[in-house]
């Protein structure tokens, strides 16, 4: 049997890099399904804590209210692996962002290997923003230093 992980490895630490495209796995508060929705705006704050930004308005906040337990799957470097924790809310808006963003903090209780035996990812997941660049490199600058000082 693996040893359990509970903190971040050097890896996992270089796959949050950049605004990574991530998976943030909750549980729907109405009908108890599991849901995915991809998200970027997330980092490390130490090997044993994530913190993530939504949007005030997303269901996702429904979500973890009703049930903190969460999972994230983060595409490093090689492999997938999956973070599992406990969300808790850091703020219900950012300053210094000009609309209304929440903030959560992870505490990561395990993470898993979520590849596939005998495979290897060859090239991580990669996107491209569908709005005005200036102005996506602007938000996400405010973002991401509001998200340091939360």
């Amino acid at each position: 049997m693996a040893e359990s992980v509970t903190v971040l490895t050097d890896e996992l630490l270089s796959g949050l890099e950049k605004e990574p495209f991530v998976l943030l796995h909750t549980i729907d508060a109405d009908n108890g399904f599991p849901t995915s929705s991809a998200i970027s705006w997330i980092c490390a704050v130490n090997r044993a804590t994530l913190r993530l930004v939504i949007d005030g308005r997303s269901r996702l906040r429904v979500n973890m209210t009703s049930n903190p337990a969460v999972s994230v799957t983060v595409f490093a470097p090689g492999t997938v692996q999956t973070i599992y924790g406990t969300a808790r809310l850091v703020t219900d808006a950012l300053e210094d962002v000009p609309f209304k963003l929440s903030c959560y903090d992870i505490e990561i209780a395990s993470i898993r290997d979520a590849m596939f035996y005998g495979a290897r990812l060859s090239a991580r997941p990669e996107y491209e923003k569908t709005y005005d660049k200036r102005a996506a490199d602007k938000l996400d600058g405010q973002v991401f230093a509001a998200m340091k000082k939360a």
